[in-house]
């Protein structure tokens, strides 16, 4: 009998037959209350856990914990907490976290399976540019794929889902990310062929992205959006019951045939409107992870508690999500160059970072964030550190003698309980230059949407989740004259050269002179402000493994990678 000896948190466990044994993790079996894998970029710290693993099956042979795989801690449910609530849950209407649940129910041709930086296979068997000017994407479907109601997945289902989104054509919508196909055939059960207008090397990674999950025709109008709370997918799970805004209960969906591997059978989400009141529901145990919304003060009182005093662990990674302000070029002042030049020399980035995020965000001076081929630094190289007598030469040379009324608009329950104070130091540096006088509004998300898409706000904060880990997709989305913005941004230089100029490079590390030109035409407009680059963290109970590698490169929880422990 093997002593009941706890592997340590995140370890790896290889079967031996009837035992399994403990594998050494990227921080070389040390337990730790707060985990940092951004060192590492996920790809390596993956591979490089390959040539130890024969190794350990042989020499591990002390007995430790292990991760369930099968028996009755298997079938618990987890319970996660997020801020991130749905807004829909018809995939042809999300460019939002509402995708977050579509990642775990839908599938889609390719994904981004743990430690991926590349897209890969999910419904698809293979895909693959099939022609030498990349602009016919083929891709071959599994074979037996069904729905969760056992309604055959095939080809024919892949063209209508994709269809189905341009049909519609939602506003707020997705169909901003298909602007390069042209169209979708079908070639037998098992072949779907994407026929681009141009050349794109990020289609792949369009591909992988949940606003392109596949529906199933009988359950989907082809012309209209579902109505209700259920939905009919074909990944991992399926939604068994739904509560808008408060819950959303997950079981493992039988008929799922893709890439993931599932580590539990059940998995709830419950959506929170703070953070203190998910932490607190964490530590009295009615849920067992938090990853999106957490606040930065709820974070740092968690850095500085001792492993024992709760028994809860912090992750800590890199991060591209951003925060940034925008300019609406219809309102009076905001349309004024010079206004906006002047708001970009005066904000401050590391008082923000500071003293409302506690350092648990960096301070962002390009729209692509650090970590990204082709970040760049534009604004602190235009602007150097903030000086309220540049602002004041800038707005006085334009003939701007009085200060400047300006409304700054949020929403109060999108991307966490920051926000407020957030604006509020946005508010006190503004006017604390003298050259400002700034009205703070905001609204619940939903509303707050459905306001900056109609152009009602002068200048509105935005928070942004990549669709996938390239650089094109911090410049794609918000230029042109539809943009998931719905505030034309006019730039023929970007739209008609730039893009289509690096999305002819599969080799996306040679494409960095395009992002950097595309990044000086946005600090010249000054119609986007970066403000901060955010980290990602998850905490989870110590009795729950796999938060380290359950957010896939645009920081979307992979709920069935978490599981229980427990030990022999």
């Amino acid at each position: 009998m093997f002593p009941r000896i706890k592997c340590p948190v995140g370890a790896r466990t290889w079967p031996g037959g009837a035992l399994r044994y403990c594998l050494p993790t990227p921080w070389h079996g040390r337990s730790r209350s707060v985990r940092v894998f951004s060192e590492v970029p996920p790809a390596k710290r993956i591979r490089g856990l390959r040539p130890v693993a024969a190794i350990a099956s042989m020499s591990l042979l002390a007995g430790c914990g292990m991760l369930s795989s099968e028996g009755s801690d298997d079938e618990e449910q987890i319970t996660v907490g997020t801020m991130s609530a749905p807004s829909t849950l018809d995939p042809a209407k999300a460019w939002d976290s509402s995708w977050e649940l579509y990642r775990n129910v839908f599938q889609t041709l390719l994904s981004f399976p743990s430690g991926a930086t590349e897209p890969e296979p999910d419904a698809a068997e293979s895909c693959k540019f099939s022609d030498a000017s990349s602009t016919v994407y083929t891709c071959e479907l599994r074979e037996g794929l069904k729905f969760s109601d056992g309604d055959p997945l095939d080809a024919a289902a892949v063209k209508y889902s994709f269809d189905r989104i341009r049909t519609i054509n939602a506003k707020g919508g997705p169909t901003g990310l298909l602007g390069s196909l042209d169209k979708v055939e079908t070639k037998g059960d098992l072949t779907v062929v994407f026929h681009l207008k141009k050349a794109d090397a990020t289609f792949p990674f369009v591909l992988a992205t949940p606003a392109m999950s596949i529906v199933d025709p009988k359950e989907y109008p082809a012309d209209k959006l579902r109505e209700g709370d259920e939905l009919t997918g074909s990944g991992p799970y399926t939604l068994d019951a739904y509560t808008p805004n408060d819950k959303a209960e997950l079981v493992r969906n039988d008929h799922y045939e893709g890439a993931a591997d599932v580590k539990n059978d059940a998995v709830t989400i419950r959506y929170f409107k703070k953070s203190s009141a998910m932490v607190d529901a964490l530590k009295d145990k009615q849920i067992d992870v938090t990853f999106r919304g957490l606040a930065s003060e709820d974070i740092v009182a968690m850095q500085g508690r001792g492993r024992h005093e709760q028994d809860i662990e912090l992750v800590e990674g890199s991060g591209t999500e951003i925060r940034y302000l925008v300019f609406n070029t219809k309102d009076p002042w905001a349309r004024k160059l010079p206004v906006r030049r002047a708001v970009a020399q005066v904000v401050d980035r590391g008082a923000i970072a500071h003293k409302i995020y506690k350092d648990t965000v960096e301070p962002l001076y390009s729209m692509v964030p650090r970590g990204l081929t082709g970040h760049a630094t534009g604004f602190f190289d235009k602007y150097g550190n903030p000086s309220a007598a540049k602002a004041k030469k800038i707005l006085t040379d334009a003939g701007i003698h009085q200060p400047v009324p300006l409304t700054l608009w949020y929403t109060t329950d999108r991307y966490g309980s920051a926000t407020e104070p957030e604006f509020a130091e946005l508010k006190r540096q503004l006017e604390g230059s003298g050259l400002f006088k700034i009205t703070l509004k905001s609204r619940p998300w939903t509303e707050f949407q459905e306001g900056y898409s109609n152009g009602e706000y002068p200048v509105f904060g935005r928070g942004w989740f990549p669709d996938f880990p390239d650089a094109d997709n911090f410049i794609a989305p918000f230029v042109g004259p539809k943009n998931v913005l719905n505030t034309p941004y006019p730039s023929k230089e970007i739209t008609d050269e730039v893009l289509p100029r690096e999305r002819k490079e599969t080799d996306r590390g040679a494409v960095v002179d395009q992002f950097e030109r595309a990044q000086e035409i946005l600090v010249d407009d000054v119609r986007l402000l970066p403000l901060w680059q955010g980290k990602q963290y998850i905490m989870s109970s110590e009795e729950i493994a796999g938060g380290e590698r359950a957010l896939d490169p645009s920081a979307i929880m992979m709920m069935w990678e978490l599981q229980r422990k427990t030990s022999w």
